[in-house]
Parts: structure tokens; C-alpha cells; sequence
């Protein structure tokens, strides 16, 4: 049997939830070095995880299953591929990050530090599940650790964003399960066994109007988890409200399981609805582009800003999915990546920056730059890469997404590239209001960054950096899998319906291109490939 590296990443961090709850003695110093040494523990399996990722395969590897009731189809079954291995990584990379620079937290310190590696296990098994019920348990659970760090740890209004935020969340989450639950009924129809798994639900020849319907209870889901315009309104509350790892959690980690799922599940599992309502989500995202970027504009409050700018941002992420592109699948999924780390580490220098001044409206500030020079680096080198400046990892995700979206839609490629200069000057806005300007008397006193705690912080801006510089890294393990993601939309965008609802293939564009001699055409290969059942591999091989 291979090592089971994925239930590993998955469930590693739940083993400091018992030491922090159970034993006595352990002072808050203590409960925060216990989750950095178990996150730490965390990421060092996920980059074995890593090591063993084929970068030529497309479909699902290292993949851990176990039979539950095998009569009703409930199992545990996990694999990762180009799409979601980034992801892994960004999770298990930011939160001891996160755990590491959250001083500011003083309450009821080691059950905060037991939520955060819950919420962990939770994000990560998103994330990692083939199994649309095992999905959905880890989907849902991950709204009440973060619902802790709101409504237990946040600022003024934090009983209000808290609710909010579950109960947007919570409704959302009603249409994807009873979505699930029809796809189970239906696969016990036409595969003669009921069952969860996606790889064989992916194989359901669904009526069109059936396929389409099911992709909106989905979709709706997943919208509001992103959260995609106009179902976005608890994110800016929640953000405003929650401590300075919660919002680093939130917009890191949280938002990308809504994103992840209109990838995995919306696009795979429906194609030709995909292409049927892609148009009209595209026009949805870039609206999200434009409206983030104009209400962040208008902001005072520096935290609310970067909160709005997460609504912009994870505009471009949802474009660049239904622009039905290579080039914007893959820009999406690096920005997804990308957004983590330079919308973390926005929320992590203003978390530290609250900690000194106890202020976040900008008017107050101004000159901070004098007084934390450190500190103020590393809000213009977050605040460089969320503008897209060419060298940092923002700009080859926006980049991409343009390009895929203007390719099919050049009136919507250019308004999505008029929200990049719409964000340069919001946040540079910001940054001059902030840290630039004549040193304010009452700020003089104010300590700058430590040592260790511009350490940690380095080391996002050295991951910013090094993608920024040499995105290859990421892409060659993002495009196999993204690019059969796309084959098969198009493929199925090129499928006619007969009478009774059955499917007939007809020849896609790629299948119009000259076969090679002697051997298959390569259009149909793609879309055979595409079509394929499962591919799913223990060893990272298909």
C-alpha cells in the first residue's frame, strides 16, 4: 500500500486540537508555538506531497480511498491534481504564517489556535475530496471554526458579521446539497448503483435542462462562498469584523473553496451548461471587477478596503473560469494562489499595524512609514503585487486572465483591464494616505516590526516573488489539468441533443484539424480524453 500522503496533509493539524483543549499548564506562549509546530509539521507533508505530483499527468493522483457502506456508495475518497495541489500548498504555506503573527490575540488563546487547526482540516479536505458527500461534510465544516474567529475574537460588530456570514453561507449551501442528492438519485438510475464519487457522476448523460438546473444549485454555492457579485455583501462585514488571522484565513484560503468548486465540480461535472450560462457569469465577474474596485476607492477604513479589493480580485478568478480558455483556466488558478499571498499579507500589515496605532481609518495615519520603515516595506510590496506590477506573482495571473477572456470576449478583457488601473489607484491611494506624508507626533513612539516577525513575513514576499518571476513552477502542474478541463466544455459545447435527451458528440473545432498519417485524429483524441472516466492513479501516474 502507498503512503497515504493526502489523508496525512488532511488530518495532521486536528493533532494539536486535544493537547490545546486537554492538557493543563499551557500558557498562551506555549498554545501558539504547539499550532506553528503542527501547521509547520503540516506543510513538511504537503511538500512530500508534492515531491511525489507528476507534472505531465492530468487526472487525479496520490489517491487514498476506503469503502464506508459500500450499499449506499459512502466512502472517503481523496486525490489531488494540478488544480487543487496549488491550493494544498497555499494552505498549509499561510496558516502557520497566520498562527505565527497573530500576537494581538490575548482571549481564550489555545481554543483560538484548536479552531484555527480545524478550520485547516477543513480547507484542505475541500480542497483534496473527490466524493461529493465527503466534500459537502468538509465544506460546511469549515464555517464553524471560522465562525469562532469572528464571532469570539473580533472587533465591535463581530456577532453581527459572524451570523451574516453564516447564515449567506448556510443558505448557499442548501442549494449544493440538495444538488448533491439529485445527482445520487440519478447515478442510481442510469449507472444501476448510487454513488458520490465524482469520477463516475462525471460519466451521467444528463438532459440538458436537468444538467442545467443542477449547475445553478451548485453554482449558487459556490458564488456566495466566493463570494461573486451580487451575493458578496457579508464579505466585507466579515472581513471589517474578524481578528487579523481570520481575515488572512478568509481571503487566503476560505474564498478559493467557492472558485475550487466551480472548477471541479460546475465544469466537470456539467459542461454544456457551463458554456450555457458562461456568458452571462463572465458578465457578472467583471461587474464584481469594476464595483469592487470603485466602492474600495471610496473607502476610509484601510481594513474594508483590502476587503472590497477581495471582491475585485476574486472577480478576476471567476472571468478567467468561464472565459473557457487555457490560457484563463490556468490564470485563474494561479490566481487564486496569487490573491492568497498578497491579500494575506495586506491583512497581516494591517493587523500588526492596528495592534500599534488601534486605528484603521486612514485619516488618522499618515507618515508611519518614518516610524516602521519595516513594516511599511512590506505593505508596498503587498501593495505592488495585489496592482499587478510586472515581477511579482499578481501580474501573470491577471495577465493570463485577460488574455484568455480578450481572445473571446474583447469588450469584456478590456473592462477587466480597466479594473487593474482602477486597483493601482485605489491601493497606492491607500498606501500614500497611510505611510507617506508628515510624521504625526502621536505615531513617534511606535515600535516597528521585530525581527522574527519580518522573517515570516519575508517569506511570502520571497513566494510572491519567486512566481512573479518564474510562474513555469506553478503552470507546468496547472495546465495538464486545466487544459483537460477545458477540452472537455468544449467538447460537450459541441454536443447536439436529440429528442430524447441523449447526447451525440459532434465534431468540436479541434476535430476539424487534419489527422496526422496513419494514426487518430488528435481533435477526437482530445475530446475522448476529455470524456474519459476517472483517471485517477496511486502513484502519480496515469
Amino acid at each position: 500500500m502507498d503512503f497515504p500522503w493526502l489523508t496525512l496533509v488532511i488530518f495532521l493539524p486536528l493533532l494539536g486540537v486535544p493537547v490545546l483543549l486537554v492538557a493543563k499548564g499551557i500558557d498562551d506562549r506555549s498554545a501558539r508555538g504547539i499550532g506553528v509546530a503542527v501547521t509547520v509539521l503540516t506543510l513538511l507533508a504537503s511538500i512530500g506531497m508534492l515531491v511525489q505530483f507528476d507534472t505531465v499527468a492530468a487526472g487525479n493522483q496520490l489517491v487514498d480511498r476506503a469503502v464506508w457502506v459500500e450499499s449506499l456508495g459512502l466512502q472517503y475518497f481523496v486525490g489531488v491534481d494540478g488544480i487543487s495541489v496549488w491550493l494544498v500548498m497555499l494552505t498549509t504555506f499561510m496558516m502557520p504564517v497566520a498562527i505565527f503573527l497573530s500576537g494581538g490575540i490575548t482571549k481564550q488563546v489555545r481554543l483560538y489556535i484548536a479552531a484555527s487547526l480545524v478550520l485547516e482540516t477543513a480547507v484542505l479536505g475541500a480542497f483534496l475530496s473527490l466524493d461529493l458527500l465527503l466534500f459537502f461534510v468538509f465544506f460546511e465544516a469549515l464555517l464553524v471554526p471560522m465562525f469562532l474567529l469572528i464571532g469570539v475574537w473580533g472587533s465591535t460588530r463581530r456577532i453581527y458579521a459572524a451570523v451574516k456570514f453564516f447564515l449567506y453561507t448556510m443558505a448557499g449551501s442548501a442549494f449544493l446539497l440538495v444538488g448533491i442528492f439529485v445527482l445520487y438519485v440519478l447515478s442510481g438510475d442510469e449507472l444501476g448503483r448510487a454513488t458520490f464519487d465524482l469520477t463516475q457522476l462525471q460519466q451521467l448523460d444528463l438532459p440538458p435542462g436537468t444538467a442545467r438546473w443542477l449547475f445553478v444549485a451548485f453554482f449558487v454555492a459556490f458564488a456566495v462562498k466566493a463570494p461573486l457579485f451580487p451575493v458578496h455583501t457579508w464579505l466585507p462585514d466579515a472581513h471589517t469584523e474578524a481578528p487579523t488571522k481570520g481575515s488572512v484565513v478568509l481571503a487566503a484560503l476560505l474564498l478559493k473553496t467557492g472558485t475550487y468548486g466551480m472548477i471541479r465540480f460546475n465544469l466537470t461535472l456539467f459542461p454544456e451548461a457551463s458554456s450555457y450560462f458562461a456568458d452571462v457569469i463572465a458578465v457578472l465577474a467583471v461587474i464584481g471587477i469594476i464595483y469592487g474596485a470603485i466602492v474600495a476607492a471610496m473607502q476610509t477604513d484601510l481594513k474594508r478596503l483590502i476587503a472590497y479589493s477581495s471582491v475585485s480580485h476574486i472577480g478576476f478568478v471567476v472571468l478567467g473560469i468561464f472565459a473557457l480558455t487555457e490560457q484563463g483556466m490556468s490564470g485563474s488558478v494561479l490566481q487564486m494562489v496569487n490573491h492568497g499571498l498578497s491579500t494575506g499579507l495586506l491583512f497581516i500589515c494591517v493587523g500588526l499595524l492596528y495592534d500599534r496605532t488601534h486605528t484603521r481609518e486612514m485619516s488618522e495615519m499618515g507618515g508611519l512609514a518614518t516610524t516602521m520603515p519595516l513594516l511599511a516595506a512590506m505593505f508596498l510590496l503587498a501593495t505592488l503585487s495585489s496592482i499587478g506590477l510586472p515581477g511579482l506573482n499578481n501580474f501573470v495571473g491577471e495577465f493570463l486572465v485577460i488574455l484568455g477572456t480578450f481572445s473571446v470576449h474583447e469588450v469584456l478583457g478590456a473592462f477587466a483591464a480597466l479594473g487593474v488601473i482602477l486597483g493601482a489607484i485605489y491601493m497606492l491611494w491607500a498606501y500614500q494616505r497611510t505611510w507617506q506624508g508628515a510624521e504625526k507626533p502621536a505615531w513617534a513612539h511606535l515600535p516597528d516590526i521585530g525581527r522574527w516577525e519580518a522573517a515570516a513575513m519575508g517569506l511570502v514576499v520571497v513566494v510572491m516573488i519567486a512566481i512573479g518571476v518564474y510562474p513555469k513552477l506553478l503552470l507546468d502542474r496547472v495546465n495538464p489539468a486545466t487544459d483537460r478541463v477545458v477540452a472537455r466544455v468544449v467538447c460537450a459545447d459541441a454536443t447536439t441533443f436529440g429528442t430524447d435527451g441523449s447526447q451525440v458528440l459532434a465534431a468540436p473545432p479541434e476535430a476539424e484539424a487534419p489527422a496526422v498519417e496513419g494514426g487518430e485524429d488528435p481533435g477526437r483524441a482530445n475530446c475522448d480524453e476529455a470524456f474519459a472516466p476517472g483517471q485517477t492513479t496511486e502513484e502519480g501516474t496515469p
